[in-house]
């Protein structure tokens, strides 16, 4: 009764978990979240609201209509509001550094072994099998965020399937749509008067840029430090969409990788756990070594935290209100509409044959039949298997 209770009110009750447990959690994520933002989130939900009942599916929600409505990546976004939620600063601080860190050293171990070995020939065959297993995690997860989030609300399902079909056509999540579906929602559910009153509660919550001096030495790191802060703060959809802005400042303007290491730079990305954008680290270490990583990482994600810390009492004190409740579900309809489609696109780009299509749909009817299956075990055979195939089909 003590967890039934704590779910349906988890802001005037003591949370059932400690800081502690749930920082541990993030930190295994961080180390074993294999499949990029989507498969993040549904981890999240699965973990925290589902099985352990720590979060509520209100708070959940919010979190991640707030990391949608606000720039940065997707995943490391909603983490920090669910640290937020029952801990708040503390918490959401604690929570955004040790759900990143564990990618961070990876990426960073592996920018070394680039450097010293003269690249890393063999990600082409792991991200062979790898991409292919992900498709299916991530569409699995992304299966149970529509059936548990949308239900059987009309107006959801319709926004749901523009927004999907709007992701595969523009190949990018539209933020634009997203934030549609919210005042959609809010205009049917609410029929508001547009009373000054209502019009200045429903005002939106300021998100205040925060300019940040580097004090450097080395130009070179000035740079990295702004033009990846650019990237934290201008980005809007998760992790992926990060990557087309990137391509433009480290390629084409300031020449920093090759196209070679940059698409290297991606797929170390996408067969490391954690975060997609964490490939700033990897990227940042090619470009200036451990100072590099580091500051490009610390750009990056400081943009993200402040925009999901500095609106989140608002969302706390607000969020009951029927108008937000409206709002709040319809842009999370359209942000599950926005994931559903971007399964479908990294689908196109991850399954080139027969053999990548078979691995996706074997991992999605093992996930769907065994629920306790661990996705590393997966990944980490999907990679075996990479390594094996990949040679003897392209050789």
């Amino acid at each position: 009764m003590r967890s039934e209770q704590a779910i349906t009110d988890p802001i005037n009750t003591a949370p059932i978990y400690t800081l502690r447990q749930l920082l541990l959690y993030m930190l295994q994520l961080g180390t074993w979240g294999f499949g990029g933002p989507v498969a993040l989130i549904g981890y999240m939900h699965r973990d925290l609201v589902e099985k352990r009942g720590w979060i509520s599916d209100a708070d959940y929600k919010e979190g991640l209509a707030l990391a949608q409505l606000a720039p940065g990546p997707l995943a490391a976004q909603l983490a920090i509001y669910l640290g937020y939620v029952h801990y708040r600063i503390l918490g959401a601080t604690l929570v955004g550094l040790l759900f990143v860190l564990p990618s961070f050293f990876m990426v960073v171990a592996l920018g070394w072994a680039y450097l010293n070995f003269g690249g890393l020939a063999w990600m082409q065959a792991v991200f062979y099998g790898v991409g292919a297993a992900v498709i299916g995690i991530i569409a699995i997860g992304a299966h149970k965020l529509t059936v548990k989030s949308i239900g059987k609300d009309k107006w959801l399902w319709g926004i749901f399937l523009t927004v999907a079909a709007v992701t595969v056509m523009t190949k990018s999540e539209p933020a634009w749509l997203i934030l549609a579906g919210g005042v959609l929602v809010w205009l049917v559910r609410c029929k508001p008067k547009f009373s000054l009153n209502k019009m200045a509660a429903l005002s939106p919550l300021p998100l205040q840029e925060t300019a940040i001096v580097l004090h450097q030495d080395w130009n070179t790191l000035t740079q990295i430090f702004w033009f990846f802060a650019k990237a934290g703060a201008f980005v809007f959809g998760s992790g992926l969409a990060i990557i087309p802005f990137l391509y433009g400042g480290v390629v084409a303007e300031h020449h920093w990788l090759t196209e070679k290491q940059f698409v290297d730079a991606v797929a170390v990305a996408m067969i490391t756990p954690g975060p997609v954008v964490i490939t700033v680290g990897f990227i940042g270490y090619l470009i200036a070594g451990f100072k590099g990583a580091s500051v490009a990482a610390i750009a990056t994600f400081l943009p993200c935290y402040l925009f999901t810390v500095l609106p989140a009492p608002y969302f706390k004190k607000y969020g009951k209100l029927p108008a937000i409740v409206a709002f709040v579900d319809g842009v999370t309809a359209a942000a599950i509409g926005a994931i559903a489609g971007a399964v479908i696109v990294l689908a196109q780009r991850s399954l080139t044959d027969i053999p990548t299509l078979l691995l996706a749909v074997v991992t999605a009817g093992l996930l769907w039949r065994f629920k306790k299956l661990p996705e590393p075990v997966i990944v980490l055979s999907a990679a075996a298997l990479g390594l094996v195939l990949f040679p003897l089909l392209h050789h």
